[in-house]
């Protein structure tokens, strides 16, 4: 049994920035099973749940992150969904053909990162950041530059190591409204760009912090675990097809004898004969005389 993928945070008793460091080698691996992915878009995927999740610790919220990727190339989106409980869930559509060892610009020709925050209450937030930097580590730290004013470093390691193909990653943090110089921050910044993805993905947190770090005081706080839970269900499903024209619904009843909804995510097909779909109807007007 692989290890259970990890968020930890930490802090610098002697400097104003924080940061975290997860492993997400397991869920990683939940996302791209099933899926006939090519290397470069599993390991875009893989980035992406590296950011997605280091994103996520950062809010103080109950709700949803989705972390998008869109553009014109070949790869014309890649999108990972989570929450504040870490768990996670994601998907890759492509439109043409993509070698390997393809770059991100390659890929996704000219595109854009979508950052929207769904918090259970209060506003949703929208942030789009265009793809200026190489790597998705750069546009996001891009993006943090903008709509937060607060240095941030990403640093995201994919790969195969002995015992285990793995992504994992480190976000470093300029605490807001606290004065941290930049000089310490950069400087902890290149003693965090050291780290071997053998050593982020093989060893347990406390262990690269030392490496990285054992000249600082560091605080590491309770892990959280990351997981990958996939949120469709038959319910939600029935949901979506009370909200189809019955005309649609009854014609492809007509034609295939059933309706089978895909989910893209996780591969689960829930279906449907006329019998499901009279009691979903019979249901909604029942629902609707209630209302009433």
């Amino acid at each position: 049994m692989s290890q259970q993928d990890q968020m930890h945070r930490y802090l610098f008793e002697n400097h104003a920035v924080r940061g975290e460091l997860v492993t997400v080698s397991q869920t990683w691996q939940e996302i791209i099973e099933g899926h006939d992915y090519p290397q470069p878009v599993q390991q875009v995927l893989g980035e992406l749940l590296v950011a997605t999740s280091l994103l996520t610790a950062t809010l103080k919220f109950d709700g949803d992150i989705t972390v998008q990727l869109q553009g014109d190339g070949p790869l014309n989106m890649a999108v990972i969904n989570g929450n504040n409980l870490q768990e996670m869930r994601g998907v890759a559509r492509m439109q043409g053909e993509i070698a390997d060892g393809s770059s991100l610009k390659e890929m996704v020709g000219n595109g854009y990162l979508v950052i929207t925050i769904s918090p259970k209450e209060g506003e949703r937030y929208q942030g789009v950041v265009g793809l200026e930097g190489d790597t998705l580590a750069a546009c996001l730290e891009d993006y943090f530059m903008r709509s937060e004013q607060l240095p941030t470093r990403l640093f995201i390691r994919t790969g195969t190591t002995e015992s285990q193909t793995g992504a994992a990653g480190i976000l470093l943090q300029v605490l807001p409204a606290q004065d941290a110089s930049l000089d310490e921050f950069n400087h902890l910044a290149t003693l965090t760009d050291t780290i071997k993805t053998e050593e982020l993905l093989g060893l347990p947190a406390n262990d690269v912090l030392w490496r990285l770090y054992h000249q600082e005081e560091v605080t590491l706080f309770e892990p959280q675990n990351v997981s990958f839970k996939c949120t469709c269900s038959r319910e939600r499903c029935g949901d979506v097809l009370r909200t189809l024209p019955d005309e649609e619904v009854d014609q492809i009843l007509q034609e295939d004898g059933n309706i089978d909804m895909h989910c893209d995510y996780c591969g689960n097909h829930y279906v449907y004969d006329a019998v499901d779909i009279a009691a979903i109807r019979n249901d909604s007007a029942t629902g609707d005389q209630q209302v009433h």
